[in-house]
């Protein structure tokens, strides 16, 4: 081999091993978090594996699998090396700051150690103040139901507050389940609307039930009453079986005839599925809510959709009973339930709260 070829071979060498040095190291790919299922329910801030790599949502998604593209619901964290990290959710989320800008789903350390979900757009609002904006989160959860715009207005966390003492029956997940059946439902006009009616509901709900005790009516002597025999479909589950029963106490006859129709559940020969199965008892609620006018002039949903005021719901529900002055200290339990839910909820009551 000549010199010059050798030298040349040389200077490639050193070149090469220059590049070799001075190249930097790739990082080391993260560990792997929980492989994502078609099956669960995320929420902002879940962190799942797919296609190696490591994704978080921002927020709630099902059945749709991680990727940049789809509705942009899940931020790609980068790859991952397919060992077992830490677990997903563990408490390592930033300190809040104040008026910093927050998305939907972001979670934050405050100052008193607690950690927060954001479950709206906010500015930097305090999570202890504006409760609205922030829920309490506790590191590894996914609860089940999303936040924010498009879902209920009302967290669980809220629910238990709104309710601590409530009868086990009364699940959030029933609610939560029973919502398909009118899709209008606390999902209508700006975020305070969507807010006010959840709370309108819930207010007359607790109490007509107590504060979500009472799955039955309590009086049994009324029982009896309850069948209008003059209906050509009669009372076919028995005389003194169409007692007051689940949020709103459904009762007569012709009550659960209408409420299973419009359902598509037979409540007519089975009004016992009222009391025993919770989805089925908050949809009779929510029937009436939406469809109904009782003794009032518009449904409880027209009337907090359309800017007529808590008031109305109670004439609807209850009309000359409570309103027109002939029962205010009723009336005026049923405004001070929505007071406080409104206040849970972060928002405000509006006007025209008495009837």
């Amino acid at each position: 081999m000549s010199l010059k070829r050798l030298l040349a071979l040389l200077s490639a060498l050193i070149t090469a091993l220059a590049v070799a040095v001075f190249l930097p190291a790739s990082a080391s790919a993260a560990a792997c978090g929980t492989p994502w299922s078609a099956a669960t329910a995320y929420t902002g801030g879940a962190a799942v594996s797919y296609n190696g790599h490591n994704w978080t949502a921002k927020w709630w998604t099902q059945n749709e699998a991680p990727s940049t593209g789809g509705t942009g619901v899940w931020a790609d964290q980068g790859s991952c090396d397919g060992s077992t990290g830490s677990t997903p959710g563990t408490c390592d989320y930033p300190a809040w700051v104040a008026g910093r800008t927050y998305a939907t789903g972001d979670i934050v350390r405050y100052t008193n150690g607690g950690y927060y979900r954001a479950t709206h757009d906010n500015p930097g609002y305090d999570p202890v103040i504006s409760t609205w904006y922030w829920e309490p989160y506790s590191c590894g959860s996914t609860p089940t139901q999303p936040p924010g715009t498009g879902g209920f207005p009302v967290s669980q966390a809220q629910f238990d507050q709104m309710f601590p003492g409530r009868n086990s029956f009364y699940t959030y997940q029933g609610l939560i389940d029973a919502l398909s059946a009118y899709p209008g439902f606390a999902t209508t006009g700006s975020d305070t609307v969507r807010s006010q009616e959840a709370a309108a509901f819930l207010a007359n709900v607790s109490h007509e039930t107590g504060g979500l005790v009472y799955v039955v009516e309590q009086n049994t002597a009324n029982y009896p009453h309850y069948c209008d025999t003059s209906q050509p479909y009669g009372c076919p589950a028995g005389q003194a079986a169409y007692y007051g029963r689940g949020p709103i106490q459904l009762s007569w006859n012709f009550n659960y005839k209408a409420a299973g129709d419009a359902l598509g559940i037979d409540l007519l020969n089975n009004p016992n599925l009222v009391q025993t199965d919770p989805a089925v008892a908050w949809k009779t609620g929510l029937w009436y809510w939406n469809t109904q006018n009782g003794p009032g002039t518009m449904t409880a949903h027209n009337a907090m959709v359309n800017g007529y005021g808590f008031g109305e719901t109670i004439r609807s529900i209850n009309g000359s009973l409570e309103c027109n002055g002939n029962n205010t200290a009723q009336m005026q339990h049923r405004i001070s339930l929505y007071q406080s839910f409104v206040q849970i909820l972060g928002t405000v009551p509006g006007g025209n709260l008495s009837c």
